[in-house]
């Protein structure tokens, strides 16, 4: 049933929670994408199945949230994920997809207590910086500095993304790859060799700059940004499992 959670700033995140018993599931989604996606609605029938707890929201912008997208920036979003997280109990795991690979990282060295285990998918931790910012010609620095904001062309949105400079600025007080990265419970990160979205250097950096007593990375040839192929679900679920 959909609910609403209020954040501490006063943001309203639709969230749906799945009642269970044992270590829950919390699904966090990518950039632009809501709680109605593939992964997050197979894993809510994966957790049901299993009669396990399960959370899937939508940041502040997206989806049934309130807010404007444009508005908003990875430090609301990791609160969001917090308020999500608070309505669990016990510790869970933390499936993040894409930035909500990078939301989930925040969580675990915000809340390491809360975490039994974590699952990334094509985890763009920093991207902010290193895919937007390091991306951007010196034409774009100046107009999203000036103009606050510039218009990224994007196969996943017909209109393009709007990039703020608050999303810019924000990003830098949250990058997870500049300082020590502990991850002190089961890890698994998922990658996809053909993504074009996140590279597998990416994976392969995340995976070599964190630390902790059971980290794996799986690269599946041929698999895309998207990891909904039932062969990356099947995938998914093993991770969970591993990590529970």
């Amino acid at each position: 049933m959909l609910e609403y959670l209020q954040t501490e700033s006063g943001r309203r995140i639709a969230c749906h929670q799945t009642p269970g018993q044992g270590a829950g599931i919390v699904f966090l989604g990518g950039f632009v994408s809501d709680m109605q996606g593939t992964k997050a609605l197979h894993l809510e029938a994966f957790a049901r199945a299993q009669g396990r707890p399960f959370v899937r929201f939508d940041y502040s912008g997206h989806g049934q949230s309130s807010g404007s997208f444009s508005e908003g920036c990875i430090g609301d979003w990791a609160e969001d994920a917090a308020a999500a997280l608070a309505i669990t109990s016990g510790p869970q795991v933390l499936v993040g997809s894409s930035m909500g690979g990078w939301i989930a990282l925040l969580l675990a060295l915000r809340f390491p207590a809360r975490v039994k285990g974590l699952v990334t998918v094509a985890a763009a931790p920093d991207f902010t910086e290193d895919g937007f910012w390091h991306g951007f010609s010196a034409a774009q620095r100046a107009e999203v500095m000036a103009a606050g904001r510039v218009i990224l062309p994007s196969g996943y949105s017909p209109d393009g993304y709007i990039i703020t400079r608050r999303l810019i600025e924000d990003g830098r007080n949250h990058l997870v790859l500049r300082a020590p990265l502990s991850l002190p419970f089961p890890t698994r990160f998922l990658q996809g060799s053909a993504d074009e979205e996140v590279s597998p250097a990416t994976a392969l950096r995340l995976f070599d700059h964190a630390e902790g007593p059971d980290l794996r990375l799986t690269l599946v040839k041929g698999m895309d940004h998207r990891f909904s192929a039932p062969e990356a679900l099947a995938l998914i679920e093993r991770a969970i499992g591993e990590v529970s």
